[in-house]
């Protein structure tokens, strides 16, 4: 098993920025992807951004292209999610996924096997 806690979400003005954290305790040696999904009130659970275990790949929904950036401290056992230029749609509970798969696409929600209980990010205008 592999926990996820995720922290960092809070209230923040339009423009602004915030940082997410995602720590990974357990069997993490057997994660190969992690991501980051959102789900704002009354939507489905939508992909954000991934990344691999070794850094070297990342993945960005095209809403988010440019403004975030997902990365990993390996020592830490922890990812991040660097957000930018926030938006009042940016609005949602951001929740870190892990997988053990290194294969496959990574913006499903049904080819993640771990969930953290997500942090809430509000953007005010």
């Amino acid at each position: 098993q592999v926990q996820l806690v995720e922290s960092g979400g809070g209230l923040v003005q339009a423009g602004g920025s915030l940082r997410l954290s995602c720590a990974a305790s357990g069997r993490t040696f057997s994660v190969n992807v992690m991501g980051w999904f959102r789900q704002a009130p009354g939507k489905e659970r939508e992909f954000v951004a991934a990344i691999t275990w070794s850094g070297r790949s990342t993945y960005y929904a095209d809403a988010v292209k440019g403004r975030f950036t997902i990365s990993r401290d390996n020592a830490r056992n922890t990812v991040y999610l660097q957000m930018n230029s926030l938006k009042p749609d940016d609005t949602a509970v951001y929740f870190c996924a892990a997988r053990n798969a290194a294969q496959g696409t990574v913006v499903m929600t049904s080819s993640y096997d771990y969930w953290g209980q997500g942090t809430r990010v509000t953007v005010s205008s």
